[in-house]
């Protein structure tokens, strides 16, 4: 076993046995927790603004994108948010204890279902720093202990924020070790922490296509699996093409660094001659390169940042300042494109007619399906959720943006009064 291995396994010891007493943490040290750790986030700003300006200069030296600097960088507005966000998440209702589904049976049994924590989740992630403290709250309410392992692109802003999250809630009375935070970047931990089914009880990979993978193939444990977002929006016959262009260009240009942001637009084609000039003037403003199939080609030819499209431009998350451009003759063909190319992440759809908007919240099979909005609102915390522990694309007990309610799993109860199961 390696020292990073030994390491790992140490803490994970610690997270195993602190999970048992977070279990039964009441509501009211919880919340004391969450508010001391969103005071001393605004209290040690400046220590955090300066690991993390460590680590975007070493980001910019190794020749990071300009989408995963903006991942990377904390503000002081971003700090703030992240804070009011750990408050949000004191303030939810406590879901552990909640007694869900109880009834009655014949034999006089009431049998229903109690909200548990997990117990011990280990999340690996890249880049993005809030999820060091989003996660670490989270799971904090759940009654669940966080093993977390950033990149070592936010190695820096991450130690910083583990040691602020780990001071702040001894200090409230919360277990030694509810959250341990991984201060080596050795990636031999990531399979030791995979390996590891008798003491995380389920694992969150949040970064890149490659690493989800790596970590669904490898994990003994089950995994809650997101990441990945090629998000559509479909400007439908009968859009309201001012509200259309406003949506489209959010979606898109708010941030275009994050996986709710708009990739492919997919225009219908009785609206395609007046809509597509308006839009394409509006995101060229914003610096967006549209690449088109040929028929928005040929409507926006000579346009500024219009190119022509190839096959790799559709299905594709962009993470950046392009969006691909495809014209359809109708409803159903916008649907099929749709299920051919999008990730399961977030899709939209602008549309007037009622009829079409709910056939298209019953038909599109993705986490998270909007009518007239930008996808850009695919977040636990706008989803009045706190925050989040992942934005999931799977089918199993959690999809699309995951909060506390996600994060506990539940055990059966059955109240008796001295029945016996009949020979």
């Amino acid at each position: 076993m390696t020292t990073t291995a030994s390491e790992i396994e140490q803490k994970a010891r610690e997270a195993k046995a602190a999970a048992r007493r977070l279990a039964t943490l009441s509501t009211e040290v919880k919340n004391a927790a969450l508010n001391a750790l969103a005071d001393a986030l605004g209290a040690r700003a400046a220590e955090v603004l300066a690991a993390n300006a460590a680590d975007l200069e070493r980001g910019r030296a190794d020749g990071l994108s300009a989408s995963v600097l903006d991942r990377l960088t904390l503000t002081e507005a971003r700090l703030r948010g992240i804070a009011d966000d750990v408050r949000n998440v004191a303030r939810l209702p406590d879901p552990v204890g909640e007694m869900l589904e109880m009834r009655t049976l014949p034999n006089g049994l009431l049998v229903g279902k109690m909200r548990v924590p997990f117990g011990v989740i280990g999340a690996i992630y890249e880049n993005r720093p809030n999820v060091t403290v989003d996660i670490a709250s989270l799971c904090l309410k759940a009654g669940s202990a966080t093993i977390l392992r950033g990149g070592k692109e936010a190695l820096q802003s991450n130690i910083v924020l583990g040691r602020i999250i780990t001071e702040a809630l001894r200090a409230a009375g919360a277990p030694a070790g509810a959250v341990q935070v991984i201060e080596s970047s050795d990636r031999a931990i990531v399979s030791e922490m995979l390996a590891m089914k008798q003491y995380i009880d389920l694992i969150v990979p949040r970064g890149g296509e490659e690493l989800i993978r790596f970590v669904e193939q490898h994990a003994s444990m089950p995994v809650l699996i997101g990441g990945i977002g090629v998000c559509h929006t479909y400007i439908d016959r009968a859009a309201d093409l001012d509200k259309a262009r406003d949506i489209v260009v959010n979606a898109k240009t708010r941030r275009y660094s994050i996986c709710n942001a708009l990739d492919t637009l997919v225009v219908h084609a009785d609206v395609a001659p007046r809509f597509l000039p308006m839009v394409a003037a509006a995101l060229a403003e914003k610096g967006v390169e549209l690449r088109c199939d040929e028929r928005a080609f040929a409507l926006l030819e000579g346009s500024e940042r219009v190119v022509r499209a190839t096959d790799a431009d559709f299905g594709k998350e962009f993470l950046a300042l392009v969006a691909s451009v495809k014209v359809v003759d109708s409803y159903e063909t916008a649907l099929d494109f749709l299920y051919r190319y999008s990730s399961g992440h977030s899709d939209a759809i602008v549309t007037e007619d009622y009829t079409t908007a709910m056939r298209f919240l019953r038909e599109m099979d993705t986490a998270v399906c909007y009518v007239n909005a930008s996808t850009q609102f695919t977040d636990g915390a706008q989803f009045g959720l706190g925050a989040e522990i992942i934005d999931a694309t799977q089918k199993s007990h959690a999809r699309g943006p995951v909060g506390l309610r996600e994060i506990c799993t539940y055990k059966w109860v059955v109240f008796g009064d001295g029945q016996v199961r009949p020979a």
